[in-house]
């Protein structure tokens, strides 16, 4: 069954717990990113480990050692689920691995995600940046790269699972943000689908956000979603 992972998107530690406790009967996993770890730092994110199941969306990008080493000082931290970019090459992601084997016994080491493409860029965003491929063309060679470099599974758009699965199986654990109820905005989302196509189409975990922690009632919210991802299975 796909599970659901609840974007904690927030500076305020206040909010995250808050948001925590209206959503934790219908979430599996919560993200902490760049805008929570940036205020407050990565003793914030370990103790938040501690007691909830943490996707830890940092998606690390540099050279092979600098990851490698960044991975290393995560180690405290202890998260489910780490994300590094696979746009930065089998050599950086195969260093983020061997980081994770050092540091972790294989029972507890964190799944290692590849960043394909953000579901915020569409096609023209990536020929802005010089790639001519189609989305999920690029998603299907990062994929596939990053598979091969020691990544866990990818995180990509509920668009690319099928060809994804077509072409790795089930191996991949798939992540998928970009995920909007029916009649939910889209927001600076350009690549969405419904959790119900998510499930469908293969899914391992679904990440949400907005749709939720913006709902005037957050734990109906997460509710209704959790009820979708079960009837889809």
């Amino acid at each position: 069954m796909t599970r659901l992972i609840v974007a904690l998107d927030t500076r305020d530690p206040a909010q995250a717990q808050a948001w925590v406790g209206q959503t934790s009967a219908s979430a599996q996993a919560y993200k902490l990113g760049l805008e929570f770890c940036y205020a407050n730092g990565f003793a914030a994110a370990a103790t938040f480990a501690k007691s909830h199941p943490l996707f830890l969306d940092l998606k690390l990008h540099d050279i092979p050692n600098t990851v490698g080493a960044a991975v290393d000082s995560l180690t405290p931290v202890a998260p489910k689920l780490l994300t590094v970019h696979a746009s930065g090459g089998a050599a950086m992601i195969a260093a983020a691995r061997a980081a994770l084997e050092r540091r972790f016994a294989p029972a507890d080491r964190p799944i290692l995600l590849a960043v394909t493409v953000l579901t915020s860029t569409d096609a023209d965003g990536l020929r802005q940046t010089g790639v001519d491929a189609s989305p999920r063309d690029q998603v299907l060679r990062l994929g596939a790269l990053a598979m091969d470099a020691g990544a866990d599974g990818l995180v990509c758009s509920a668009h690319e699972i099928a060809p994804l699965r077509d072409r790795l199986g089930t191996t991949p654990v798939l992540v998928v943000p970009g995920i909007r109820p029916a009649g939910s905005s889209a927001d600076d989302q350009a690549r969405i689908m419904t959790p119900t196509q998510a499930a469908r189409a293969g899914a391992d975990w679904i990440v949400v956000g907005r749709p939720i922690t913006r709902a005037d009632d957050p734990g109906a919210a997460a509710a209704s979603i959790a009820a979708e991802l079960s009837a889809a299975s």
